[in-house]
């Protein structure tokens, strides 16, 4: 017979929602074990059981969240058409970061960890980032370097969602206005970025 279990996936997944909560509003620094272990409602040896150190810790909430997002944008569907499968990204990161909006700044702004945690390396070579330049490389072509419109794109989706986030955008309708906004204004991201594309 098989050995039970002690420590399953379920109770993983829970740390992890609540480290990315301890560490999306104040630093990977004001995680605890003792802390995250009450509020999840288990035990430090637990913890430690599943994630060996508080640093190991740390590591896991970032890959975690870089994993979810990975798995979201890889599902957005390719298609024939370029254009649509780019702006499908684009909803994609809204959707995600909305969903997931303690992971999302695990990513990108939390101190000590995700992009910040100085062991990833540049932004532009993440694996979430390579799917944006090959959806502008299937838009303008091999022959055209698709690294600055991809950051351009990235900019305005991460600064319009930045923004959701912290409620800072008026009006109602956010998606509407969101899908509005890149339509409008990536036509003219990839150009400048030494792309063509049809508005």
């Amino acid at each position: 017979m098989a050995r039970p279990r002690v420590h399953d996936d379920a109770l993983r997944l829970r740390l992890l929602d609540e480290a990315s909560a301890i560490v999306s509003a104040s630093g990977a620094d004001a995680l605890t074990v003792r802390d995250l272990a009450r509020r999840a409602g288990t035990s430090s040896s637990a913890v430690y059981s599943l994630f060996g150190s508080r640093e190991d810790l740390v590591r896991a909430v970032g890959d975690e969240a870089f994993a979810r997002f990975a798995a979201r944008l890889a599902a957005v569907p390719r298609t024939q058409d370029p254009a649509a499968d780019l702006l499908g990204l684009g909803l994609a990161y809204r959707e995600h970061a909305l969903r997931y909006p303690n992971f999302y700044r695990v990513m990108f702004s939390a101190a000590g960890a995700g992009a910040r945690d100085g062991t990833r390396g540049p932004a532009t070579q993440n694996e979430t980032f390579l799917v944006l330049r090959e959806a502008v490389t299937a838009l303008v072509g091999r022959a055209v370097d698709a690294e600055p419109a991809a950051v351009g794109l990235w900019a305005l989706v991460h600064g319009l969602v930045e923004l959701e986030l912290d409620g800072l955008l008026p009006g109602d309708q956010p998606a509407a206005r969101f899908t509005t906004l890149l339509r409008a204004a990536g036509p003219g991201i990839v150009s400048v970025g030494g792309g063509t594309v049809e508005a």
